[in-house]
């Protein structure tokens, strides 16, 4: 198998790799019908490197042909009360905040179009929006005309859309060439030099500090830092007027605009290098040690794993591949219960079903919905033990 030996983003030959798994599932959030499908489905290698003249981090074996976003691809989060509040309040920053009224909104990468809509459904915002998406399910266009969406990508064909603002969440981490992604988006914008551009991306500094061994996979292919998403956007030639690190410092907020002159690339690799590294010489104690956790859990009782998304996945994944310790994932999007986990085959359920699985302890992989998810579990009455993974 070929590795790419060269920067996506600058262009540099100073890559080194620090993280290789091989037959990883290719896609994590694909609706799986049967446990036979989900256990068949593609496969491919991880292989992960990091610039250490940018500090990007990039699939090096990544293969775009292997995936598939069509409408059997869920990702959607907002049927988790806590990250509806989150969805909410970027709303609210976007229409009060930044102004974004009386906007056409285009959303590159729009999903199941939640986003954009409730944008443009904000009371006195007098918002108008184009989604664009392959997995969109839907009406095409909606509320009187003001709501179009379009089953493709976004090309630099669609000059003739004029946007006064672009949205782009979480999307530019799939792409594995994102500075011609975001020169395509620039390409587009051509009629609309106004334009205010707002990106969304997983920061990959929580993961390598935080050593999160599940938060990588395959899907993600392109990892970045306030740094690296910067020179990114350098390169294809927007200005970047600010970078922050939102929800719980897990992403990366940026808003950019087209300035009248192409601005000077900067390259600041930062401590990414150092901390990929160590990333590597832990992943394998910090695997280990959770499989011993895990073993240790099931001698008490049944265990569970919160959450079917990609984190799920990749945990069951590296330490449950063949269904014998976990009994069932927990997810609170109805459109994957009653399925099953990609790679694995463990079926996925509603949390007040861990009740008929006589469930004991819970694993939850993200710290930011323990909150929540305890609060859930009080409703129904169910004494589960909440275990968050650290």
């Amino acid at each position: 198998m070929s590795h790419q030996q060269n920067c996506p983003v600058c262009g540099s030959d100073s890559i080194t790799p620090f993280l290789t798994r091989d037959q990883v599932p290719v896609n994590q959030n694909l609706v799986m019908e049967s446990q036979e499908s989900a256990r068949n489905i593609r496969r491919g290698t991880l292989a992960l490197g990091v610039c250490e003249s940018c500090g990007f981090v990039f699939n090096m074996a990544f293969d775009l042909s292997k995936l598939s976003y069509d409408a059997h691809y869920d990702n959607t989060q907002t049927y988790s009360p806590f990250f509806n509040d989150y969805v909410s309040g970027l709303i609210r920053h976007l229409v009060y905040d930044k102004n974004v009224q009386n906007a056409q909104i285009v959303e590159v990468g729009c999903g199941k179009g939640l986003f954009l809509r409730a944008l443009v459904e904000f009371e006195g915002a007098k918002n108008s929006g184009y989604g664009f998406d392959t997995s969109y399910v839907g009406p095409e266009v909606d509320l009187d005309g003001r709501l179009h969406f379009e089953k493709r990508f976004y090309t630099a064909d669609c000059t003739d859309i004029p946007a006064d603002v672009i949205v782009c969440r979480h999307v530019i981490e799939h792409i594995p060439d994102p500075v011609e992604f975001l020169g395509i988006i620039k390409q587009a914008l051509v009629n609309s030099p106004e334009a205010r551009i707002f990106f969304e991306t997983p920061t990959v500094e929580w993961i390598l500090r935080n050593r999160v061994i599940w938060d990588f996979f395959y899907e993600h292919c392109s990892y970045f830092t306030a740094e690296s998403l910067t020179t990114a956007f350098e390169a294809a030639g927007f200005q970047v007027e600010s970078v922050e690190h939102i929800f719980g410092r897990q992403y990366l907020w940026l808003e950019a605009t087209i300035p009248m002159e192409k601005p000077v690339v900067s390259k600041k690799p930062g401590a990414i290098p150092q901390l990929a590294q160590e990333f590597a010489t832990s992943e394998r104690d910090r695997t280990s040690q959770w499989a011993a956790k895990l073993q240790t859990l099931t001698t008490q009782g049944k265990v569970a794993l919160w959450g079917a998304g990609a984190k799920g996945v990749t945990f069951a994944n590296l330490l449950d591949p063949d269904c014998q310790q976990i009994a069932c994932v927990v997810d609170l999007n109805p459109q994957k219960q009653g399925h099953f986990l990609p790679g694995t085959g463990h079926p996925i359920v509603s949390y007040q079903a861990m009740a008929e699985y006589g469930i004991r302890t819970a694993l939850m992989l993200n710290p930011n919905y323990r909150e929540e998810s305890l609060k859930l579990l009080r409703d129904v009455h169910l004494a589960i033990d909440l275990v968050t993974l650290d």
